[in-house]
């Protein structure tokens, strides 16, 4: 094996160097079967048997990417992890966990871990993790002409911005949380497109719009012949996200069978189609979103707490707009050029009284709902300067509390308008907008759905 190793080097020394790579390990068989691959893949290999030995490298010299066992003679993996966070920032580390050793390679994601192998090692996944890592930006991508962005200054939306430049450096599974239309699935969207795999497919999924009995085939695929209809071999969302990121939007509303058979995709990292004999390995970063507290469904039985424990690895919290009033002109002025630009419509612009209504709502509905009540003002305007009656808000729920004001649930058509605006709301952001879902989930038909948001102005 040590003269294969030595010629192995030497071929590396003519050949093409792409990158360096540490690796840490205690194993002389396991270093000298990753130096192996590694050298075939064109990298320069460094090797190390001991945390101080590490560090002492790692202080001397630069390298692409790191490798360590999580079991080392003089320490272990994530006090290498932390480490390089602090010393070595911007360098990608993975660690290797023995097979089933999940609390592991969880608690490595939560130290700063770029990812996780488990022994015994996979070649593949290996070839796969080091050319992720490899991928990195240097330095955060700047954001390409028409993609959508974070707009606003506000603390927390700066807070946002720098949550998601650092998890893009990383494969750990992500946790979004946020009401209705705060934006998950743009932070979704900016954390894929500024990581590794921002080249590769983002495949965005509402697990509450899917048919229980169709959910494995959608997500896993099926082969010919699998069920009656299965015309022909057909991939599924975790076939179609491979080497990419699937995002999972209203998690929550996975049905139990279903987690089951995800947690097991997500540990195994492969997949079985219906109605196949084998399984195929995929490699998937996965993001999830919710507005429901999955804590809470945890509580409840509703959600399974291993499926949660693998999921919530880092938490990114969105906040609502009614926390980031200051951020609400810019959005409100971007929101307006994009809509008065589509179709040939006017120019049209806000007036004092207008902005002021607009800082001075709740916003249940936030970001989703500012972009709903502009579309309605531009179509309701007989100016081109939209007046505060042209926004139509709700009145606020605060005023019935004082004396002589008038009550938010009077007049009551305007009231029960409010209501049916809401609920149609929610159930179009559940349903990604599928209106024929939505109309289900409302238990109205199709289209009485579609004269409720005529009349209501919902677009």
């Amino acid at each position: 094996m040590a003269g294969t190793v030595a010629n192995r080097r030497a071929e590396r020394r003519t050949s093409l160097v792409q990158g360096s790579v540490l690796v840490i390990d205690d194993e002389a068989d396991i270093r000298e079967l990753l130096e192996l691959s590694l050298l075939r893949m064109g990298l320069a290999v460094e090797c190390s048997g001991s945390v101080v030995a590490a560090k002492q490298l790692l202080q001397s010299k630069r390298y692409d990417l790191c490798l360590t066992d999580m079991r080392l003679p003089d320490g272990d993996g994530l006090e290498l992890v932390r480490f390089i966070g602090v010393q070595c920032a911007e360098l990608p580390v993975a660690v290797i966990t023995a097979f089933g050793s999940t609390e592991n390679a969880v608690a490595a994601l939560k130290a700063g871990a770029f990812d996780y192998l488990t022994k015994p090692l996979s070649l593949d996944q290996l070839r796969a993790l080091v050319k992720s890592a490899l991928s990195l930006p240097q330095k955060p991508a700047a954001a390409k002409s028409g993609e959508p962005q974070l707009l606003g200054s506000s603390p927390g939306l700066e807070q946002v911005r720098s949550m998601i430049e650092k998890l893009a450096r990383s494969q750990a599974p992500i946790y979004i949380t946020g009401e209705s239309g705060s934006g998950k699935e743009l932070a979704a969207r900016l954390i894929h497109g500024k990581g590794s795999r921002h080249e590769k497919a983002f495949v965005p999924v509402n697990c509450g719009a899917i048919p229980e009995n169709l959910m494995e085939s959608e997500f896993f695929g099926y082969k010919k012949g699998a069920f009656t209809g299965a015309e022909g071999d057909r991939d599924g969302f975790f076939q179609v996200a491979s080497t990419g990121t699937l995002f999972l939007d209203e998690v929550a509303d996975l049905p139990l069978a279903m987690q089951v058979k995800l947690l097991r995709a997500i540990q195994e990292k492969t997949v079985r189609k219906v109605g196949a004999t084998s399984e195929d390995p995929v490699d998937v970063r996965i993001i999830c979103a919710t507005h429901q507290n999955l804590a809470a469904c945890v509580e409840s039985g509703k959600f399974r707490q291993d499926l949660y424990y693998r999921l919530a690895v880092i938490e990114l919290k969105m906040p609502p707009l009614r926390e980031c009033r200051e951020d609400i002109p810019v959005l409100a002025d971007a929101i307006l050029r994009r809509l008065s630009g589509s179709d040939g419509k006017r120019s049209m612009r806000l007036s004092e009284g207008a902005m002021q209504a607009l800082a001075g709502y709740d916003f249940p509905g936030n970001t989703r709902e500012l972009e709903n009540i502009l579309e309605r003002a531009i179509a309701l305007a007989a100016r081109e300067e939209i007046q505060p009656d042209d926004l139509q808000l709700a009145p606020p729920t605060s005023v019935a509390a004082e004396p002589g004001a008038l009550n938010a649930k009077w007049p009551l058509p305007e009231y029960l308008d409010r209501i049916e605006r809401e609920a149609i709301l929610e159930a179009l952001e559940k349903t990604r907008f599928n209106r024929t879902a939505a109309a289900k989930l409302l238990g109205i038909t199709f289209r009485a759905l579609r004269y409720r948001m005529e009349r209501l102005g919902i677009r």
